[in-house]
């Protein structure tokens, strides 16, 4: 019996925190709309976080992995596209491949928390 506690526990845990991580996104009109204030760098190496767009939301589980959503209320945080880096509470680089995305800065991780 404690065995089968044991394993509803733990997959109770592991469910919420994949919900946990999840980075469904949503692009707002105005900066007084958005969660996070993001720039997009030139260069990798300027990145707080390297981003990858997934096709699909089942796919967004892990940090880096963003999947845009069509609207507000579907969405686990909401950005604004800044131009200039000094306006940007979180600088984010575009990477090609899902295996490159993630964090280079963990101190801003809380900003999609």
């Amino acid at each position: 019996m404690q065995k089968i506690i044991y394993i509803i526990a733990l997959t109770t845990l592991l469910l919420m925190g994949s919900a946990a991580f999840s980075q469904s996104v949503y692009k707002v009109d105005y900066e007084s709309q958005a969660d996070v204030k993001v720039y997009v760098v030139d260069y990798e190496s300027q990145a707080d976080l390297n981003v990858y767009e997934v096709d699909y939301e089942s796919q967004a589980s892990e940090d880096g992995l963003w999947y845009f959503v069509d609207y507000e209320s579907q969405a686990d945080v909401k950005i604004y596209f800044v131009d200039y880096e000094s306006q940007a509470d979180l600088k984010v680089y575009f990477v090609d491949y899902e295996s490159q995305a993630g964090w280079k800065n963990n101190s801003k991780s809380y900003l999609l928390k």
